[in-house]
């Protein structure tokens, strides 16, 4: 949370608790002040509107100066201040913020210093911003946004109430559907990283494929979402992706997965519906993951994966000196494998009365 950030303290005008809490479809009890912000619980004023979802920090709550706070009804009755009782209390506050603190819209129209091809089509009600390209048949549809800086290649499309925030390339040919968000700096539709050997040499691949970007997709800060070899690459809809994240050539992502930052996943894997990927995870190519599966942080996936559940491989730090001990007992797991199969032999053999085998 921003909290006494400057992004914290910017807010729209004051609302109050009981109009939000209707348009919210929220139970208000308490006072009907006027909130003009959020903040964390720790940080808030009286026009603060704040939130509590995990019980670990309850006693924030019971100390809190905040004018209202969203939580579940089991918790109402700790809270030193108005409440706003929700099922879902973290869902809830994303709408509140939402409503607080609105994004003013950019001006429709094109500024001066974009270069516009005369065969692309921009709508009358999107605004392209300072120093933009858009190449030979772009389609750009009403309120779309496109920050300064951005490059979008020949032949591409662009959905209704897209936002492109700066410095975005999108390569010729993809395809981005509605309400997409780009944040700066990420790349849509370069080249994938597809390479034949010629001896010691590699000879690339025409990646002749596109990219596909369903509707509500969000792509993070310098994430770069590769298009396809020869099919193409396809992120569905409701996809969320962090920033520095890599996505190889037709990778397919089904509807509503949510990946975490420095993931990286390799060509042509595809990945089902609902899935989560936490930070630094990476996946081998070509495999294929079922849907509502979920991988913890750095796992490092090799096999496909066609049950639901939850996925680990990453070691949690410890102390340096216990991983010392830890690497020096893997190191001699091999001789200790042959220990025990001579063990288990020499059993065997007096079982059988045969003869015993022979030591290295």
């Amino acid at each position: 949370m921003a909290g006494d950030s400057a992004v914290g303290r910017r807010a729209g005008k004051a609302t109050m608790a009981g109009r939000l809490a209707a348009d919210l479809g929220l139970a208000l009890v308490g006072a009907d002040l006027p909130l003009s912000r959020v903040a964390p619980l720790h940080a808030a004023d009286a026009s603060c509107l704040s939130f509590l979802a995990d019980r670990r920090y309850r006693s924030r709550l019971m100390d809190t100066k905040a004018g209202a706070v969203i939580l579940r009804q089991a918790d109402a009755d700790a809270a030193p201040c108005a409440v706003l009782i929700a099922d879902n209390p973290e869902l809830a506050f994303a709408r509140a913020a939402a409503v607080l603190h609105p994004r003013a819209a950019a001006a429709a129209g094109i500024h001066p210093t974009a270069v516009v091809d005369d065969s692309a089509s921009v709508d009358g009600a999107a605004s392209i911003g300072p120093f933009c390209v858009l190449e030979a048949g772009v389609t750009v549809a009403a309120g779309v946004e496109m920050g300064p800086h951005c490059c979008i290649g020949a032949g591409t499309s662009i959905g209704p109430d897209t936002r492109l925030v700066a410095h975005i390339v999108v390569c010729a040919g993809a395809a981005i559907g509605a309400r997409v968000l780009l944040h700066p700096g990420a790349v849509i539709g370069r080249e994938g990283f597809g390479f034949a050997r010629d001896g010691e040499r590699w000879v690339r691949i025409p990646q002749v494929g596109g990219v596909r970007l369903g509707d509500d997709v969000e792509i993070g800060a310098n994430t770069t979402v590769d298009r396809g070899a020869i099919e193409d690459t396809v992120i569905a809809d409701g996809v969320k992706i962090d920033n520095l994240v890599q996505i190889g050539h037709n990778v397919v992502i089904g509807a509503n997965t949510a990946m975490a930052a420095c993931s990286g996943i390799s060509g042509s894997t595809r990945i089902g519906a609902r899935c989560t990927v936490a930070g630094a995870v990476g996946m081998a190519g070509h495999l294929h993951i079922a849907d509502d599966v979920h991988f913890t942080g750095m796992a490092m996936v090799t096999r496909s994966q066609s049950e639901a559940g939850v996925y680990s491989s990453g070691i949690p730090a410890m102390p340096n000196a216990d991983w010392r001990r830890t690497i020096g007992r893997l190191r001699r797991l091999e001789s200790l494998e042959r220990r025990v199969q001579r063990v288990e032999e020499a059993l065997a053999s007096r079982k059988t009365g045969g003869a015993e085998p022979s030591p290295d």
